[in-house]
């Protein structure tokens, strides 16, 4: 099985930058792997601000721009983490989510997290076919 970390514009010069040991693609198997994606703007690179819909439609976003630099899309992902730290924002998240996977959905979890270490409150991590 080969391992192929895939550079994604903005982003993974973002998680460089906060020095985390980890990488935004990797394709390997046929699958893309996209790492838990916060709500980053794709031209700035800053975090997007806002309640958690707006954070929601920020964090797809980035997904979607993470899994087109690997040559994938939303249509081909097979599953979908949802991390978020407060389980009330299920059903707004859920609002948003839903346009992005309107037909045929992936497999998916929604983790509520207790704690986090940066100021948004969601990422969104996926795998699809390549």
């Amino acid at each position: 099985m080969d391992k192929e970390v895939i550079e994604v514009p903005v982003m993974s010069a973002k998680v460089r930058a906060l020095g985390l040991p980890c990488s935004t693609a990797v394709r390997a198997n046929g699958f893309v792997f996209i790492s838990a994606t916060p709500p980053v703007d794709m031209v700035t690179g800053e975090m997007v601000r806002g309640d958690i819909e707006t954070q929601t439609e920020a964090s797809l976003k980035a997904l979607k721009h993470c899994l087109e630099a690997a040559g994938s899309c939303l249509d081909k992902v097979v599953m979908v983490r949802i991390y978020a730290v407060n389980s009330g924002f299920y059903t707004a998240i859920n609002r948003i989510y839903a346009t992005y996977f309107a037909t045929n959905p992936p497999a998916r979890s929604f983790v509520p997290v207790a704690s986090w270490p940066m100021e948004f409150d969601i990422e969104i991590e996926c795998v699809a076919v390549a």
